[in-house]
């Protein structure tokens, strides 16, 4: 799909010196710089780790301290 963007002049300059040295096209360098914004910004599978420890029966600093006890060892 296209889409129109207007940037600055100095942004373009700086997106073509980045580009360059990366070898990739402009197009290629504004769909990276999307996609990591969208990866910050954007809800995504990190998501799905919170709340992985709530089944496990322990909380986990103390299975933190166990692991610890047993480099002890």
């Amino acid at each position: 799909m296209r889409t129109i963007v207007d940037l600055p002049e100095d942004q373009i300059e700086k997106l073509d010196q980045a580009r360059q040295t990366s070898g990739i096209s402009r197009a290629e360098a504004i769909r990276r710089a999307v996609e990591q914004y969208l990866s910050v910004h954007l809800p995504g599978d990190r998501d799905e780790a919170f709340g992985i420890w709530k089944n496990r029966g322990v909380g986990s600093p103390d299975y933190e301290r166990k692991l610890r006890e047993e480099w002890e060892r």
